[in-house]
């Protein structure tokens, strides 16, 4: 007899098809909760720069270009206008004070001279004449004088022996009255003529002063036209190095035109072109240096000059010392030039990263090397070496410093 056999639930077939949907089930909810959904890109580590975040020494700087140039230079201006009708000497000769450079001629000038010399002789004639005549007249006066006076001495003795025979009533009153008519009239002609000759000698004294000053005020003034006409020769105001002259025979050159210059050769300074960014953390007494034969050299900045021209402004720095072996006029060196005190940070090193991101984050890589994760960051200070990094970054991580174009928004690169 037959008998019913139960079929069973669990067949292999059936479990092997629920651990598969198990399996399935687990892989999609892991795929969903737990598994890394950023965006990657798979970069190659050759073609990548990676830094090492440091605790150390930051020194805010700057780092620019200088020229050496001689610590006193004098511009050589011509005081007068003219024609360049002699120049005697070149550029990058060496001039004593006082040896001509160039000769100028100036026609007008000089017929201005000529013209106030004629004049100034015109007046010295005219005063001498004036005397001359003062003297004549003095001497016509005086023996017009003395004649009146003679006169004046015979009516007042007449006057006086004639009232004497009246008071004794010789002569009559009549007679008496027309010698007294007589005295008090020359008598009233001389009062008359020594006022009036006092007059005339005081007239003659104001015209001779008047004289004298006009002469002496055109002296002065042919004086200066003489001295004019000496600055037509422009000559070293001091001895150094003819630097530069900038004009040749039959220029023309105006008053007040800058025609070279002369370097005083027993100094040299540098002089930097920087960026109006920094103009208000830089003055004078900041420290400063640069590299040369082999050997780091001190600066101090002397001057900071305020005016700024294209966005940049310049600054004077003189040695802190000798100037070194071999410096010369015109060669340019970098100077680095400290903006503050040195203060103990973590560092990152700069690189191209910067300006991607503008330092708010940068790619920081795992402890294996194999990915780098993207990180936000704060960076501080920086200098040419160093960024400060305020929060974000441990001393020891490893950050991708190079630039971050190729990267474009990814989260998370794998190394390959």
């Amino acid at each position: 007899m037959d008998r019913k056999l139960e079929k069973k639930f669990w067949t292999k077939q059936r479990i092997f098809m629920m651990g598969g949907g198990a399996l399935l089930v687990f892989v999609l909810l892991y795929s969903l909760v737990f598994a890394d959904h950023r965006s990657k890109l798979n970069v190659e580590r050759e073609k990548i720069t990676v830094s090492t975040v440091q605790k150390g020494i930051f020194d805010e700087y700057i780092v620019v270009t200088a020229v050496v140039q001689p610590l006193k230079t004098i511009r050589l201006d011509a005081v007068q206008g003219g024609y360049v009708v002699g120049k005697y000497l070149d550029g990058g000769t060496m001039v004593e004070k006082g040896d001509s450079i160039l000769r100028l001629e100036n026609q007008d000038l000089t017929l201005s001279y000529v013209n106030h010399e004629t004049e100034i002789y015109r007046l010295i004639n005219e005063l001498q004449s004036t005397r001359l005549q003062l003297r004549q007249n003095r001497y016509q006066l005086e023996s017009a004088l003395s004649d009146l006076q003679a006169q004046l001495k015979a009516a007042k003795d007449l006057y006086d022996r004639n009232k004497l025979l009246y008071d004794d009533q010789v002569i009559s009153e009549q007679e008496f009255l027309k010698y007294k008519i007589d005295y008090e009239r020359l008598k009233e002609q001389n009062r008359i003529e020594v006022e009036s000759q006092k007059y005339q000698e005081q007239n003659a004294e104001l015209q001779i002063k008047q004289l004298e000053g006009t002469i002496d005020r055109t002296q002065r003034n042919l004086e200066l036209m003489k001295a004019s006409l000496d600055n037509l020769i422009i000559r070293a105001p001091i001895s150094g190095l003819l630097s530069s002259i900038d004009v040749e025979v039959g220029s023309s050159i105006s008053a007040g035109e800058n025609i070279g210059q002369i370097d005083v050769i027993d100094g040299y300074k540098l002089r930097a072109q920087i960026d109006e960014h920094y103009i208000s953390r830089l003055f004078a007494g900041l420290k400063a240096s640069f590299e040369f034969g082999g050997k780091t050299h001190e600066l101090t900045v002397r001057k900071v000059y305020p005016e700024v021209l294209n966005g940049r402004f310049e600054v004077d720095l003189e040695f802190a010392g000798a100037a070194p072996e071999g410096i010369r006029r015109g060669l340019s060196l970098p100077v680095r030039v400290g903006l503050g005190k040195s203060a103990e940070a973590v560092l990152l090193s700069s690189g191209g990263f910067f300006s991607h991101t503008g330092g708010n984050w940068v790619y920081v890589l795992d402890g294996d090397g194999t990915r780098a994760v993207k990180r936000s960051i704060t960076l501080g200070r920086k200098n040419p070496e160093y960024f400060e990094v305020l929060e974000g970054l441990q001393p020891g991580e490893k950050v991708i410093t190079s630039s971050y174009d190729n990267f474009g928004d990814k989260e998370v690169l794998q190394m390959n």
